[in-house]
C-alpha cells in the first residue's frame, strides 16, 4: 500500500525516468557473472602445430578447480595436465601433453564466478585439420539439472523468508505493536524464520553439487562441503546462519517478554531496543546476499553492496509488511481488529519503501544494463522490464488499497461480562464451563461477522489480497534476475565474439576461404544465435565446409536440426542442399561441397531450435 497522491506520484516518475536516462547515457564498462571473452587457440581455428597450452580469457576473475579446464582428444580422452592456472588479470590456462596428433580437440570449462554463480561451456579447435570427435558435451549446462532446480527453489524461498520474517517483524513493530499478541501474526513470522533457515541450510549442502557436477550424489560429499565453506558464497551462507540465530532470539523477545509488558514507559524502552537491534539484524541478514552475488563485483562495488542492503530492506518492509497486513486483516481474532491508525502508519512506511526502491533500482539498472539496448536485447533487461511492469502494477494496487484505507474505521468492540458469559448452575460446573466455550464461540463469531459488514474493511481485504498475489510473481521474477548475467556482460561477450569472428574471417579471407556469421531467432525459448558458415576454399568445384553455431553469450550451441542450402539466383541455379555431419557441441561440417559456377550465391541456413521453432535465414557470398 502507499499513498496515492498525485503530483507526488508524477514527480518520482518524472525524476525516475531522467535519472535512468542519465545514468545509462554515461555508462562506464562492469563486469558481473562471468563470460568468454576470449580463447588461444580460437572456437574452429585449424592450427599447423600443436599449442603447448589453452588459454581462456573472461570477463571477470573465476574461481578454479583441477576440473575447471579440460582439453579432450576426438576419442575424448583428456589430454591436458589438470592443473589449470591464472596466468594474468582474467586469463586462465593448463597446459597441454606434448606430441598431440592432428584431429578435433574439444575444450570444456566450467568455473564459478566472482558473483558466486557457475559458468560452464566448449568449444573445439584443430590441429593440422578437422576430424571426426566422439565427445558430446551438448547437456552440459552449469546450474542445471535437478540440482540447479532444487537450488533456484531453495534461493526462491529464503528470500520470501527473509521478506515475511523481516516485514512482518517491522510492521508488528512500527505500525501495529497490538499484533504481539495475535497468533496468526506470530506463526507469519516465526513461519518466515523457519522457512530462510531451512533453505539456508539445503543452499549450503546443494552449492557444492551446483557449482561442479551437478549430480544429486554429490550433495552430501564432505569434501565438497568443505570447499563450499572456503569460498566467498560459504562464508556469507554460514553468517546468514549466525545471524538467524540472532533473529530468533530477536523473535522470541517480540512476541514473549515485549507482548507481556504492561508498562508503557518500560514497553517504550523495550521497543526502542528492539528496533535498533532488529534494524542491525536485518541488515547483516541482507548483507549476505550482498557481498556474494552480483553486488559484490564490477563497478563500485563499494557502494553497490550498501544499496543492495537498502534495496532489500524496503522490499521486505513494503512486501513482507504487506503480507503481515492481509493476515492480520483476514485472521486476527475478532476483539483484535488491525485498527485503521496502524493501515496508515503500514501506508506510510510502505511509501517510504517505495522512495528507497525507486532510487536504488535507478542505480541497480543502470550498473547491470549499460545501455538502453539492453533492455530489449539481453536476458536481464527483459525480466528487469517484466520486473518493472509488476512494480507498476502493485502501486496501481496499492493505491486502491489507499482509496479504501482513507474510508476505513474502527469496529465498535462489545465486550461481554463474566456474568452474561456464565449462566448455569454453578453446582454444575461441567455443563458451565461447556456453555460458556459455546457462549464464547457464538460472541466471537458475532462479532467477526459484524467486522466482516464493512465493506470498507472488506473492499481492503480484497484490494491488499491481490497486491500479495502480484507480489508473489515479482518475488519469483526477482530470483531469477540474481541468477541472470547481466546485460552488461552479455553484451560484452557478444562483442568480443563478435570480434573474435572478424579477427577469424579477415585471417582466413586471405587464403581464399569465405566466413559468414548469420544470425537467427526461431522465436521461441533459447531461439537467439548466430551461425558460422566457413567454406574453403570458396571456389568452383569441391569445398569443405564447418558451420558452427553460438549462443547469444558466445556459448556453443547444439540446435537439433541445420540445413544449408545454396542458390545462384541470377543464373537460376538451385537450390543445392547440404546436410553437414555433426561434429561436436555446436560444430558441424561437410567435405566435397560441390559449386558449379562463380557469382553471387544466397547462402540459406535452416535452424530448429525446438520441436515447433524453426527459422530459415540467408546471406550472399560471392564464391569462386
Amino acid at each position: 500500500m502507499t499513498p496515492t497522491i498525485a503530483p507526488r506520484v508524477r514527480t518520482l516518475v518524472l525524476l525516475f525516468v531522467a535519472a535512468l536516462g542519465v545514468l545509462l547515457a554515461g555508462a562506464a564498462p562492469a563486469s558481473a557473472h562471468a563470460a568468454l571473452t576470449g580463447s588461444d587457440p580460437q572456437q574452429g581455428a585449424v592450427v599447423k602445430q600443436a599449442p603447448a597450452r589453452v588459454a581462456l580469457t573472461f570477463s571477470e576473475k573465476v574461481a578454479l578447480n583441477d576440473d575447471a579446464l579440460r582439453v579432450l582428444d576426438p576419442k575424448g580422452k583428456r589430454v591436458d595436465d589438470g592443473k589449470p592456472s591464472e596466468v594474468s588479470g582474467t586469463t586462465y590456462a593448463v597446459a597441454l601433453h606434448s606430441g598431440l596428433p592432428d584431429g578435433t580437440y574439444t575444450v570444456t570449462y566450467q568455473v564459478v564466478s566472482a558473483d558466486s554463480h557457475p559458468v560452464s561451456g566448449a568449444y573445439t579447435f584443430s590441429i593440422g585439420a578437422p576430424s571426426q570427435t566422439s565427445v558430446s558435451v551438448g547437456g552440459q549446462t552449469a546450474g542445471g539439472g535437478v540440482v540447479g532446480g532444487l537450488y533456484g527453489l531453495g534461493r526462491y524461498v529464503s528470500y520470501a523468508g527473509f521478506i515475511v520474517m523481516t516485514g512482518g517483524a517491522a510492521f508488528v513493530l512500527a505500525c501495529w505493536r497490538r499484533g504481539t499478541g495475535v497468533r496468526a501474526v506470530q506463526r507469519l513470522v516465526v513461519s518466515g524464520w523457519v522457512a530462510l533457515t531451512a533453505a539456508t541450510l539445503a543452499l549450503l549442502l546443494l552449492r557444492g553439487a551446483y557449482t561442479t557436477s551437478g549430480k544429486a550424489a554429490d550433495i552430501i560429499d564432505l569434501d565438497l562441503l568443505g570447499q563450499v565453506l572456503q569460498t566467498k558464497s560459504g562464508a556469507a551462507l554460514v553468517s546468514r546462519l549466525l545471524l538467524l540465530a540472532a533473529a530468533a532470539l530477536f523473535i522470541a523477545v517480540l512476541f514473549g517478554a515485549y507482548d507481556k509488558r504492561d508498562g508503557e514507559e518500560e514497553k517504550r524502552d523495550l521497543t526502542f531496543g528492539l528496533a535498533i537491534g532488529g534494524t542491525v539484524v536485518a541488515a547483516g541478514l541482507a548483507a549476505s546476499w550482498a557481498m556474494a552475488e552480483h553486488a559484490s563485483v564490477g563497478l563500485q562495488a563499494g557502494l553497490a553492496m550498501p544499496v543492495d542492503v537498502v534495496h532489500l530492506l524496503a522490499v521486505a518492509a513494503w512486501l513482507g509488511g504487506l503480507t503481515a497486513l492481509l493476515v492480520a486483516l483476514y485472521f486476527a481474532p475478532a476483539d483484535t481488529p488491525v485498527e485503521a491508525a496502524a493501515v496508515r502508519r503500514f501506508s506510510a512506511v510502505a511509501f517510504g519503501s517505495v522512495l528507497a526502491l525507486v532510487a536504488t533500482g535507478v542505480y541497480q539498472s543502470w550498473r547491470q544494463l549499460g545501455s538502453w539496448s539492453a533492455f530489449t536485447d539481453t536476458r536481464y533487461g527483459q525480466l528487469l522490464l517484466i520486473k518493472i511492469g509488476l512494480v507498476a502494477l502493485l502501486v496501481g494496487l496499492a493505491s486502491i488499497s489507499r482509496r479504501w484505507t482513507g474510508r476505513l474505521s474502527d469496529p465498535v468492540v462489545q465486550r461481554t461480562t463474566k456474568k452474561e458469559r456464565v449462566t448455569a448452575p454453578a453446582a454444575d460446573s461441567a455443563r458451565a464451563a461447556q456453555l460458556a466455550r459455546q457462549q464464547a464461540a457464538m460472541e466471537a463469531a458475532r462479532r467477526k461477522q459484524q467486522r466482516d459488514a464493512d465493506p470498507d474493511r472488506f473492499g481492503l481485504r480484497r484490494s491488499v489480497l491481490a497486491e500479495a498475489a502480484v507480489a508473489v510473481v515479482l518475488l519469483a521474477v526477482t530470483t531469477a534476475l540474481t541468477s541472470t548475467e547481466p546485460g552488461r556482460t552479455e553484451e560484452a561477450a557478444k562483442a568480443a565474439t563478435a570480434s573474435s569472428s572478424t579477427s577469424s574471417s579477415s585471417s582466413v579471407a586471405g587464403s581464399g576461404a569465405v566466413t559468414l556469421d548469420v544470425p537467427f531467432d526461431t522465436g521461441g525459448k533459447d531461439g537467439k544465435g548466430v551461425v558460422s558458415i566457413d567454406l574453403d576454399p570458396a571456389r568452383v568445384g569441391a569445398n569443405e565446409m564447418h558451420v558452427y553455431v553460438t549462443r547469444p553469450d558466445g556459448r556453443a550451441y547444439d540446435v537439433p536440426e541445420l540445413k544449408i542450402a545454396f542458390t545462384l539466383t541470377a543464373k537460376d541455379i538451385g537450390p543445392l542442399p547440404v546436410v553437414p555431419d555433426h561434429i561436436t557441441t555446436g560444430h558441424w561440417s561437410a567435405d566435397g561441397v560441390q559449386i558449379p559456377m562463380a557469382g553471387d550465391w544466397k547462402v540459406a541456413v535452416t535452424v530448429r531450435t525446438s520441436d515447433i521453432d524453426q527459422v530459415t535465414v540467408s546471406k550472399n557470398a560471392q564464391i569462386g
